[in-house]
């Protein structure tokens, strides 16, 4: 993950500000600005890096000009109103989704120049069989559980022995003995409690489940057992006591300060954190398993698709080649967090290298897809989020919650 110092931050964030990108571009009429709705927040480190490379593209083209749209908060209902009424914007990140949902409404991108360099770990997330894919891979996303290594170290409790929930929970516990938050997340910002589910639910299931999920069978039992860990956490005191208020900067400053241990989420976390404590001490592990095999959960991370409608779309796919340089890209991954998905950019990871080199180049911990991907029928993301939230917040029984799940696969799943 790359870690920028704070007076690059604030001169880059200078830069989003002064460009004037909350405003509506117009692009998907083909108006003289491309719109590129980025879903990132305009307090996204990322977004000010890409505002940054962007300026060096306008410069060098100076009749084009890019509107970087910030996330409003709800962008997937948002595009989904803008799928619906075919008025695409001109460049659109994807999410992880670039294949499955947003695949009809993209330009082909496996003729572009830098095409060759599409990173092959990617290829079963999102090229089709014919190796079409539709979104240039800012990042290769490979999360897990982001840690603070400074309380760790201090607790005595080293990360590569966690390999199941049992010793996971006997060292949240001996944290939380300590006066140190085991687990921070939020159901404000509820893509934390989200991915809890959606990462354990990643290694949780064996292949014959696994076959049930794409064939319309939801397993019970096994989905009990996840949400059983949640509930766990919950009466055991092991989340952060302003759950339901929480925002990321708060989870980000609560890892940086050393208040909080242990956050399930993607690893962009470690890079907010270092905004608030440059000098804190942080990595990643892989996710525990029941069956005492960790692993790590990954594949699309930002990518960045062009409207096959856009008006603009030669400028648009210009501008994406341009971000695809390898120094471009490999700026744009450290921004974001993770190795870049096109095999001859690099980035610089800084603190959180050494645990990449432990856990994410070892061929001994595999990478599993997110689980909502690629086993729940589209749609489901929000039940998911909804079950695990009313869980941990003890609104819910797990019985209740698991019955949710079901109905909402039974009925999604009819609609494929």
């Amino acid at each position: 993950m790359k870690i920028f110092l704070p007076r690059v931050a604030a001169v880059a964030s200078l830069a989003l500000l002064l460009a004037g990108c909350s405003g509506n571009a117009g692009g998907g009429s083909g108006g003289d600005a491309l719109e590129f709705q980025t879903n990132m927040s305009a307090s996204d480190p990322g977004l000010a890096i890409l505002q940054t490379v962007t300026d060096k593209f306008t410069e060098a083209n100076p009749g084009v000009k890019i509107e970087l749209i910030p996330d409003s908060g709800k962008y997937e209902a948002d595009m989904k109103v803008r799928m619906a009424s075919a008025d695409m914007p001109d460049l659109l990140a994807t999410h992880g989704w670039s294949l499955l949902r947003y695949g009809a409404f993209l330009e082909p991108l496996n003729t572009q120049p830098w095409a060759g360099d599409f990173n092959p770990a990617l290829t079963s997330a999102m090229a089709k069989d014919s190796g079409e894919f539709y979104a240039l891979p800012v990042n290769t996303d490979i999360s897990g559980i982001v840690y603070n290594k400074s309380v760790l170290e201090e607790a005595g409790i080293d990360p590569a022995s966690l390999t199941t929930w049992t010793e996971f929970n006997t060292a949240a516990q001996k944290l939380k003995d300590k006066g140190i938050i085991p687990i921070s997340a939020s159901a404000k910002v509820n893509v934390f409690i989200g991915n809890i589910a959606d990462f354990v639910a990643s290694g949780s299931f064996e292949k014959a489940s696994q076959d049930g999920f794409k064939n319309g069978t939801f397993d019970e039992a096994g989905y009990s057992r996840i949400l059983d860990l949640v509930a766990g956490w919950r009466d055991a005191g092991f989340f952060n006591p302003d759950y339901s208020s929480a925002t990321a900067d708060d989870i980000a400053r609560s890892m940086a300060e050393g208040k909080t241990a242990f956050s399930m989420t993607q690893s962009s976390l470690a890079t907010k954190a270092f905004e608030f404590q440059p000098d804190a001490k942080l990595g990643f592990m892989p996710v525990p398993g029941f069956d005492g095999k960790p692993f790590l959960v990954g594949g699309e991370g930002t990518a960045f698709g062009v409207s096959k409608t856009s008006k603009n779309k030669d400028q648009a796919l210009k501008y994406l080649a341009f971000l695809a340089e390898p120094g471009n890209l490999g700026q744009l991954a450290g921004a974001v967090g993770g190795t870049p998905g096109l095999t001859n950019a690099t980035s610089d990871l800084g603190a959180l290298q050494e645990s990449y080199d432990t856990f994410a180049a070892n061929p001994s911990v595999p990478l599993q897809p997110y689980f909502d991907r690629v086993y729940l029928p589209n749609g489901m993301w929000n039940t998911m989020v909804s079950t695990a939230d009313s869980v941990a917040s003890g609104q819910a029984t797990v019985p209740a919650a698991v019955a949710q799940m079901k109905g909402d696969f039974t009925s999604l799943f009819g609609q494929k």
